[in-house]
C-alpha cells in the first residue's frame, strides 16, 4: 500500500492487496464453500470445459461435495457434458444450482436460457456481472471444491473472476503444440498480478493410443509442457490423452461415467498443495 493511500479504492489504479481484497465479492449467505479452482488457459480450444469436468467428477468419487462455477458465458458447454438442462429455479435463499446425477452442482447461462442454443449477444460488463452473480446469487449450500471454467484469455470476464472470487489457485490448460510457451505466459503472469497461486498446467491432446499396438502417438509433435513448466517453476499435473471415448461420453452428457483415472495424480497434487 502506498503513503499516499487515499484508501478509496474507487478511484485507484493500483494493485496493491488491499485493493484485491476490498473487492471480493460475499458468496451467498447460505453457501459454505471450500477451496476454490479456476480452469484458465491463454486460448481458446485446448479443452479447460473438459478439463473442469475431469477434475470435478475425480473429486467427487472421492466422496467430497463438488461444483462447477461455468464462467464461460458465450461458450457455455458444462450442462451438455453433465446432460443436465435447465431452467434452474430459485427461492428466497438464492438461485438453486442444477445437480448431476452423481452430485456435482452446476450454474451455468445455458441453464436460464429458453434453449440452449440461445446466443448470448452482449456486451463484455453485462458478462462479468452475470459471472459474479453466479458467486453472490446461487445457494450453492455445502460444497468442499469449486470449479471455475474460465473463457480463454486476460479479457473482462477472467478479470472479474480473479477480482471478485477468492480463488485459491488456478490450473493452466495447455497442448503439446510450440504456442504453449505462450500460452502458459499470458496465464502465469495474470496470476502473478493478481496475485493467485499458480498449481500446475494440464496438457490436454498430449497424445493418442494406438488401439491395436499401445504406442503412443504425438500427433501434434512433441510435446513441450516440459521444458515450459520447468521455465516457470511449475508442475505438470496431468496429460490427458486424445480419446475417442472421453467425447462420445461427452456429446451424451454422460462424462460422469468416465472410466479413465487420468486426473487422479492431479487431483492428489491439489489436495496435498492446498492441505
Amino acid at each position: 500500500m502506498s503513503e499516499e493511500c487515499t484508501h478509496d479504492c474507487s478511484t485507484c489504479s493500483s494493485n496493491c492487496a488491499s485493493k484485491k481484497e476490498s473487492l471480493l465479492a460475499p458468496n451467498n449467505a447460505y453457501s459454505s464453500i471450500g477451496k476454490v479452482i479456476g480452469i484458465v488457459s491463454g486460448k481458446g480450444g485446448v479443452g479447460k470445459s473438459m478439463v473442469t469436468s475431469m477434475m470435478a467428477i475425480t473429486m467427487n468419487r472421492r466422496e467430497l461435495k463438488t461444483a462447477i462455477l461455468d464462467a464461460d458465458i458465450t461458450g457455455p458447454s458444462i450442462p451438455k457434458i453433465f446432460g443436465v438442462k435447465g431452467p434452474v429455479t430459485g427461492d428466497d435463499k438464492g438461485i438453486a444450482p442444477a445437480v448431476s446425477k452423481m452430485g456435482t452442482k452446476i450454474m451455468s447461462l445455458n441453464l436460464l436460457v429458453p434453449e440452449e442454443t440461445t446466443p448470448v449477444v452482449w456486451r463484455g460488463p453485462v458478462i462479468a456481472g452475470t459471472v459474479k452473480q453466479f458467486w453472490t446469487d446461487v445457494y450453492w449450500d455445502q460444497v468442499d471444491w469449486m470449479f471455475v471454467d474460465m473463457p480463454p484469455g486476460t479479457g473482462d470476464v477472467p478479470l472479474t473472476v480473479f477480482q471478485s472470487i477468492p480463488l485459491d489457485g488456478i490450473i493452466i490448460v495447455t497442448s503439446p503444440q510450440e504456442l504453449v510457451s505462450m500460452i502458459v505466459a499470458k496465464a502465469v503472469r495474470m496470476a502473478q498480478l493478481m496475485n493467485v497461486p499458480v498449481l500446475g498446467i494440464v496438457e490436454n491432446f498430449s497424445y493418442l493410443k494406438c488401439p491395436d499396438c499401445g504406442k503412443e502417438i504425438s500427433v501434434f509433435g512433441p510435446s513441450h509442457v516440459d521444458e515450459v513448466a520447468a521455465e516457470y517453476g511449475l508442475d505438470v499435473l496431468a496429460r490427458i490423452p486424445i480419446d475417442p471415448t472421453l467425447a462420445n461420453l461427452c456429446d451424451k452428457g454422460a462424462l460422469e461415467l468416465m472410466e479413465c483415472d487420468v486426473m487422479e495424480a492431479a487431483a492428489d497434487a491439489l489436495e496435498t498443495k492446498l492441505a
